[in-house]
């Protein structure tokens, strides 16, 4: 390519446009946050090894009990891990993180602000006022800062709040806008400094659908702007009759980096919390790196062992070299593109007995005999006259 284009993007001396080839600033995918599940990084990331992106926004949206605050806690723990000079905006809409729960979790909570907005106006203003602030200091001298919002649901606004003081019953119809806009106005903002902003809302049955679905609150605003929308489920796991956790499904309603709709299980337990490995189990045996053996899994070095003995002891099954091939068959599960059948999978697929596809001349031969025979007559036995 000439440099003629160059120049002119040179020229143009805007910050907010540069070539392709460059990079662009805001669109990056410059790094991940680890959820603490392997499943459920392969699933936003398409690794491992990955999680959630590090300068988008994401959005955990569930019913009431998912799992949705102690995933986004779970986050934050590792993100000032992970950057020991790191600090986390948490903004509490409702009243619901204590001191104690974030100790209880590992969080650092010296490094943890609390902000409890009442209106999306208010979170709104902090927010940008945050933004504006971080993004005046030089590039090579901010710390690393992550935003969590729990919960956009729970927001009211300006005029919800004036109303119920005064008594007033009506429902204020320009909250969608105002969330919408909000995001309109942060998305970018974040995005150039390089700051996640990390949300959990509510799901609610949606009424008159012909078929049952759910719908986030809060209008359209977040399914546009966000970069990954994960629906949350739940079911009790037991150990015999007795309830010892629960499996959390997640299912990628929306994804601009992995294959949307994608469904994947963690597993919360109650003595132990997240289960790391949980869900690894399906993919090795997809992919044949665990062959499946009558009620068994066969392990590269030829011993057989139950699936129950795999998850009970993971750090023994799941070696480095294991988990480097679940990470490239997670690449093939979850990310466009990425889909390469393998050897056994492609040599299985040849081996079965396809059918053969009628041609069009195929058709339009048997149409002509048909008219024929109906030209003729059929006789009292079926036989053709």
């Amino acid at each position: 390519m000439s440099d003629f284009f160059r120049n002119m993007v040179k020229e143009l001396n805007d910050e907010n446009t540069s070539m392709a080839a460059d990079g662009l600033n805001s669109s990056e995918f410059s790094g991940t946050i680890d959820t603490g599940s392997y499943i459920l990084n392969a699933a936003l990331s398409g690794s491992i090894y990955g999680g959630i992106p590090n300068n988008k926004i994401t959005a955990f949206a569930g019913e009431s009990a998912t799992g949705k605050t102690f995933f986004a806690m779970g986050v934050v723990k590792r993100f000032l891990d992970d950057h020991p000079n790191a600090a986390v905006f948490y903004f509490d809409t409702e009243a619901a993180v204590t001191k104690t729960m974030m100790e209880s979790r590992g969080i650092d909570i010296k490094r943890v602000i609390i902000s409890e907005p009442e209106t999306i106006q208010k979170f709104r203003h902090t927010a940008l006022q945050i933004i504006d602030n971080y993004s005046k200091t030089a590039e090579s001298k901010r710390p690393p800062m992550m935003m969590v919002l729990d919960s956009l649901g729970q927001l009211s606004t300006t005029k919800e709040v004036e109303d119920t003081a005064a008594g007033a019953e009506t429902k204020d119809m320009t909250k969608a806008a105002i969330l919408k806009a909000t995001f309109r106005v942060l998305n970018l903002k974040l995005a150039k400094i390089n700051v996640p902003l990390l949300i959990t809302n509510h799901v609610y049955e949606m009424v008159g659908s012909y078929i049952p679905m759910k719908e986030m609150s809060g209008g359209s605003g977040l399914k546009y702007t966000a970069s990954q929308i994960v629906f949350l489920g739940k079911k009790k796991e037991k150990d015999g009759t007795e309830v010892i956790g629960s499996i959390i499904k997640c299912t990628m309603m929306k994804s601009r980096f992995t294959k949307e709709n994608k469904k994947v299980e963690v597993l919360l337990t109650y003595d132990k919390g997240l289960d790391r490995y949980y869900g690894l189990l399906t993919i090795a045996e997809k992919y044949g790196i665990f062959k499946k053996v009558s009620t068994r899994y066969e392990m590269p070095n030829g011993t057989k062992v139950f699936g129950k003995s795999i998850n009970s002891n993971p750090e023994k099954y799941y070696t480095k070299e294991i988990l480097d091939q679940i990470d490239a068959a997670a690449q093939k599960e979850f990310t466009y593109g990425a889909a390469e059948m393998s050897d056994e999978m492609s040599a299985e697929l040849a081996e079965e007995d396809i059918p053969e596809v009628e041609t069009y001349k195929d058709i339009q031969d048997d149409l002509t005999q048909l008219n024929a025979d109906g030209n003729r007559g059929i006789g009292e036995e079926g036989e053709v006259l």
